[in-house]
């Protein structure tokens, strides 16, 4: 009875926390856009790039937490602690997307800067010829990628905050009060509101991620003690191609390929690119997010899923030493064997991780909130109930600061499909007329 109302008096103290550290992190971020505002011109070149003044340490951060979105913090964990050690092949598509940037980024900027291309569409546009039909296709394109990849974005705000304050409404606040923020900075600043703002998002993203995975080793006594229980997971959390067998070499580095490509050419990162400074500023940000990020995977997303994987088992060793998985057959739970989870994976059987962690198949996204919430606090008593609170704000933080860059990014690939095309010697729109397109896009 006492642990339970220890473990309620917890909860609510968590949520006090949370609910105050989310006001003040969402206040700053309005400030930071209200400085943008303050810094910034009446030109469409500042609104949308910033007047391509950005530096290596704000173009590393703003590229940073463009590429990393919920995904890092909530995806990435969950895929390993599903999958096991398989998905840390998914860590080539960092130092991958870094080469991108600095061989074709830096191309990009430099014929960004020498005729004045503000959009991926100019770019395209100027080197093919083609003014009015080949940009409607790339503003059409353009669409398709930003819009869906922002509402996963909004909902993963939505999933933190239920995670959060629970309640029964949780999810719709959360995922308005985000979207409302990010519209307000992105139409009030452009370019430099979001560009700051994601500077503190990718600082809290990364430090997140780090603390996270020092989190899970100290849960499990210090290094040696986390390697030596990781040993003892099942054969398939361990080998490749994984717990369901689904991640091949073939397909990992697939994925990583052509993932490193479209996620450094899409329209966020190349209005990116074309802000940047300098050539040297672009191929120092480069390194700078190859090798931060990859540590980051490395030594945060890895160690929070294999350690979720010892301290929340999804496989129990059986009788006769072999391990038993709980698989989700035609919305039934049922205990499977190591032997024949092959078998029923392949006739549409899911598996599920530990209840602690959730019920259903989706849950594996939640060990990285999980170790937070139950670990930090145990560790370092009030402190780690304000470090688990920060780095859960920094799952939200990663969420804002995709969808914020690719709202402002959407803004400007609606735009050349609307404004240039009534003429081809139209004046390009004061700042205040781009706000409004980032408002109306939102």
């Amino acid at each position: 009875m006492s642990s339970l109302l220890a473990n309620a008096d917890a909860a609510a103290s968590f949520g006090t926390i949370a609910l105050w550290v989310l006001g003040a992190y969402l206040l700053l971020l309005l400030w930071l856009g209200w400085l943008g505002y303050r810094r910034g011109t009446d030109s469409e070149e500042d609104y949308y790039l910033a007047g391509r003044g950005q530096g290596w340490m704000l173009s590393s951060l703003t590229i940073m937490a463009t590429f990393f979105s919920s995904a890092a913090m909530l995806g990435a964990p969950g895929m390993v602690y599903k999958e096991g050690v398989v998905f840390a092949l998914f860590a080539l598509n960092v130092p991958l997307s870094g080469a991108m940037i600095y061989v074709l980024g830096n191309r990009i900027r430099e014929l960004g800067r020498t005729h004045g291309h503000v959009t991926p569409a100019d770019l395209i546009c100027s080197h093919y010829g083609s003014p009015v039909a080949l940009r409607c296709l790339v503003a059409l394109i353009g669409f398709l990628y930003a819009v869906p990849y922002v509402v996963i974005q909004i909902q993963a705000g939505g999933i933190i905050s239920s995670q959060l304050f629970g309640g029964e409404h949780a999810f719709e606040i959360g995922a308005c009060l985000l979207s409302l923020v990010t519209m307000l900075y992105i139409m009030i600043g452009g370019m430099r509101s979001v560009a700051w703002t994601d500077a503190l998002q990718g600082t809290l993203l990364m430090g997140g991620m780090l603390l996270a995975g020092a989190a899970a080793v100290a849960a499990l006594g210090g290094p040696s003690a986390f390697f030596a229980k990781v040993a003892e997971l099942p054969r398939t959390s361990l080998t490749v191609p994984g717990t369901t067998g689904s991640f091949t070499p073939e397909k990992l580095f697939t994925l990583c390929i052509f993932g490193a490509l479209g996620s450094m050419i899409q329209p966020a990162q190349w209005m990116r690119f074309y802000a940047a400074k300098s050539a040297k500023a672009l191929r120092r940000s480069a390194v700078i997010f190859a090798l931060g990020l990859t540590a980051c995977f490395l030594f945060g997303v890895m160690l929070v899923g294999l350690g979720g994987q010892v301290l929340y088992p999804v496989a129990k060793p059986g009788a006769d030493g072999a391990f038993d998985y709980q698989v989700q057959v035609d919305g039934q739970a049922v205990t499977v064997s190591e032997a024949d989870l092959p078998g029923r994976l392949a006739k549409g059987g899911k598996p599920l991780p530990h209840p602690d962690v959730g019920a259903g198949p989706r849950d594996f996204d939640q060990i990285m909130v999980v170790v937070l919430k139950r670990h930090l606090p145990e560790l370092l008593g009030p402190a780690g109930l304000l470090l688990a609170t920060l780095v859960i704000i920094a799952i939200m933080a990663a969420a804002m600061s995709t969808a914020d860059s690719n709202l402002h990014a959407l803004s400007a690939v609606q735009h050349p499909a609307s404004a240039r095309l009534v003429t081809a010697h139209a004046e390009p729109p004061a700042r205040h007329s781009a706000r409004g397109t980032a408002g109306f896009v939102d």
